[in-house]
């Protein structure tokens, strides 16, 4: 899989630009603040439809308009078509496939899949666990499209959930509306149990496929390491059953839990249960010693481990089919030589890498490939 037309209109600092790019490796390259990263987080955009850069969608929209285009020519075993989103903050996004639009903008997830490298990627290891949820999840709707709609879901029953929690927490203590509040609740756990239990599944199954291709990715970035040394583990809001691993096995120990927890959640105000409080714990080490890598882990450790996780990503989304497009969004400039080399090789046989960088030198040689000049909101090829 491959981009080799890219357009956008009022995305980010670009009125206009057209860009035609080639299988293999390409590097953007120019000053800070030129607009090189806009155009790889374009792509990434059309494969998730969402930034690794910001929270909404506001951001991408060129300063001074209401709308912004993305397009891009993408070709998957030699059959091309043209993906197409429109942003309309504050409104519902457009999306089309070769100009027919699609029924709902988030058909467009997983038509082309990314994997992205990025600065941002600390925070996977030293960020709060929803970083880390959000990388699961990003990664659950790449290899299975249709989980967006289950993402969707629980987020939707979530907030209203919590809207809930709050109004029925405080007709509690003193309202007469306490008991159609509690009624009400009784009906929001049982949609938020289902929801809860396909995601909890699949984030399960998940980690299990993920886990092998990590330490590996460990072991091929940090110098030294074993393949046993990086290891991730899923850990639940509240005790699974043992063996549990399907939506049904799921659904009714997720209820009685919200069941058990109600009377904390309703003192609270807030859902205490559920995926979206779950957490993807990384350690390093073996046996006896090993360590949770946030807190712990140095510098490098933390760089290395990060850059594991989207290496693992990278090769089990290219075991269960094409090859993602790969984008190496200023990642050289904050590696040592060494971890610079290893993690060029490692990724130059992939079908096609974009990669940003502020100067050639940058630039692993593994890389070499088509160069392009961004300066000044133009994109000139070298």
């Amino acid at each position: 899989m491959h981009v080799t037309r890219l357009q956008l209109v009022d995305f980010r600092s670009y009125a206009e630009v057209d860009v035609a790019l080639d299988p293999g490796a390409s590097a953007f390259v120019g000053r800070n603040g030129q607009g090189k990263t806009n155009l790889v987080e374009a792509i990434d955009y059309l494969s998730r439809l969402s930034s690794h850069r910001v929270a909404t969608d506001a951001p991408l929209v060129r300063a001074g308009t209401e709308r912004a285009v993305v397009r891009a020519t993408v070709v998957k075993d030699g059959r091309e078509a043209v993906l197409e989103v429109e942003l309309l903050p504050g409104k519902a996004n457009r999306a089309k496939v070769n100009r027919s639009p699609l029924p709902r903008s988030r058909d467009l997830v997983g038509l082309v899949r990314t994997v992205v490298f990025s600065p941002e990627d600390l925070a996977l290891v030293k960020g709060d666990p929803g970083e880390r949820r959000r990388f699961l999840d990003d990664l659950l709707v790449l290899r299975t499209p249709r989980l967006a709609g289950v993402r969707a879901d629980y987020d939707r029953v979530l907030r209203q959930r919590s809207t809930l929690l709050k109004t029925a927490g405080a007709a509690r203590r003193g309202s007469s509306s306490a008991e159609s509040a509690l009624a009400t609740l009784d009906v929001w756990d049982g949609q938020l149990a289902r929801a809860g239990a396909e995601l909890l599944a699949e984030r399960l199954r998940l980690v299990d496929a993920l886990r092998p291709y990590v330490g590996k990715a460990y072991q091929a970035v940090a110098r030294g390491a074993g393949r046993d040394d990086a290891e991730v583990e899923y850990r639940a809001s509240f005790e699974l059953p043992p063996a549990a691993q399907t939506a049904g096995d799921l659904e009714p120990a997720l209820l009685d839990e919200l069941t058990r927890r109600r009377n904390d959640e309703l003192d609270r105000g807030v859902c205490l249960v559920g995926p979206h409080r779950d957490e993807l714990v990384l350690t390093l080490g073996n046996g006896e010693t090993r360590l949770p890598v946030k807190g712990y882990a140095s510098h490098g450790e933390s760089w290395s481990f990060a850059l594991a996780l989207r290496l693992a990503s990278y090769d089990l989304l290219r075991a269960e089919g094409d090859d993602p497009i790969l984008v190496l969004d200023d990642v050289f400039a904050e590696l040592d030589s060494g971890r610079r080399d290893q993690l060029a090789e490692l990724v130059a046989g992939a079908e096609q890498v974009l990669v940003t960088a502020a100067v050639d030198a940058d630039v692993p040689a593994a890389l070499a490939g088509t160069r392009y000049v961004v300066a000044d909101g133009t994109v000139l090829r070298g």
